[in-house]
């Protein structure tokens, strides 16, 4: 009888899912931001080589 109680006050918890659909929202925005500075970096290195090879010329 107490395993049935337990596992129906198990089922109808809701705390637990919360916690995973936070911590899936919070890797869904690491894995953006990592892309975005990805991204950024990727652009930034481009743009500092395109300025040294300009002064080089100079």
């Amino acid at each position: 009888m107490q395993i049935t109680q337990f596992l129906r006050k198990a089922a109808l918890d809701e705390e637990g899912v919360t916690a995973i659909e936070y911590g899936l929202i919070a890797a869904l925005i690491a894995v953006v931001i990592v892309g975005a500075v990805t991204n950024v970096g990727t652009q930034l290195s481009t743009l500092f080589t395109n300025v040294y090879n300009v002064l080089l010329a100079a």
